[in-house]
């Protein structure tokens, strides 16, 4: 049986990537944002997950206002990485896990949320810039991934507890996967910034901090926490911290009435700026 072992929370900022990619990482204005993430890359190396299952949003690459699905599974072999502009981003081409993929679809639609399937896309930096994070850069990308793209662009976007929920039934699917799996639920996206109009530049401490320790303590509380908060507070693109409550709620302790089931919390960082945003990172282990 299949399990999941651990999620892994971070945000995907693009210049984030255009900083590795550029040989950047040893300047003062980045060198404390990748020092933030020391400890997961030594992590990742020890634990030698089998699957990352890996929930981001696409930013107008493979999908389109033409057509956005609200939820969408990759179950190709392989995605490569996607042109945004300036050319795709120098890191290696994604692997894919089609079984495991088709498998949590079928279960996950049959738990009655409506997945697309999507057999052929491009993955861009929501994706590729947490691999980066949490891989370092490589020739290989050590596991194969997942990609779960989740609508957060486009007005109406899924809720919280929807997103919550739809964890619970994730991790459903993967513990009746018959192979014994390592699987890791990353969940990426956020945390407080605006990108445009009169409040472009927003960056609220307080509203993110607050909000990782809901996650971490309270995540079906937070679940419940409706969109207009995280647009008042977070910013118009705050609300992609919902892609959080995904991994979150895969996590053993959503699902267990257990005592002393909470996850533990290997490591915590928070940064700003970078960018223009605020950086956020969790990494929780399964007990």
């Amino acid at each position: 049986m299949a399990k999941i072992s651990a999620s892994v929370f971070t945000s995907h900022v693009p210049a984030i990537g255009a900083a590795l990619d550029l040989g950047k990482t040893g300047e003062d204005y980045w060198k404390p944002v990748f020092a933030g993430y020391d400890f997961a890359k030594q992590w990742e190396k020890e634990q030698k997950p089998d699957v990352v299952f890996l929930v981001f949003n696409d930013h107008a690459t493979a999908f389109s206002l033409d057509m956005i699905p609200t939820f969408a599974i990759g179950t190709a072999a392989e995605y490569q990485p996607a042109d945004e502009g300036w050319g795709p981003r120098p890191v290696p081409k994604v692997i894919g896990h089609p079984k495991l993929a088709a498998h949590i679809a079928q279960s996950v639609i049959q738990d009655d949320f409506d997945l697309t399937i999507v057999n052929k896309m491009d993955v861009d930096h929501g994706l590729t810039v947490p691999l980066s994070l949490i891989f370092g850069q490589v020739d290989a990308w050590p596991c194969p991934v997942i990609p779960f793209a989740v609508n957060v662009v486009q007005y109406p976007v899924p809720s919280g507890r929807r997103c919550f929920m739809l964890g619970k039934a994730i991790r459903k699917a993967i513990e009746s996967y018959d192979e014994p799996l390592n699987v890791q639920i990353w969940g990426t996206g956020g945390m407080s910034h605006q990108l445009q109009g009169p409040r472009a530049g927003l960056i609220n401490r307080e509203w993110d901090n607050a909000f990782l320790d809901r996650l971490i303590n309270d995540p079906e509380g937070l679940s419940k926490v409706p969109h207009i908060d995280y647009v008042r507070e977070a910013g118009s693109e705050g609300i992609e911290l919902v892609m959080w409550l995904i991994a979150r709620g895969a996590m053993s302790d959503v699902n267990e009435t257990k005592k002393g089931n909470a996850p533990t919390v290997r490591h915590r960082f928070y940064h700003v700026p970078a960018s223009n945003t605020a950086v956020g990172h969790v990494i929780l282990e399964n007990n």
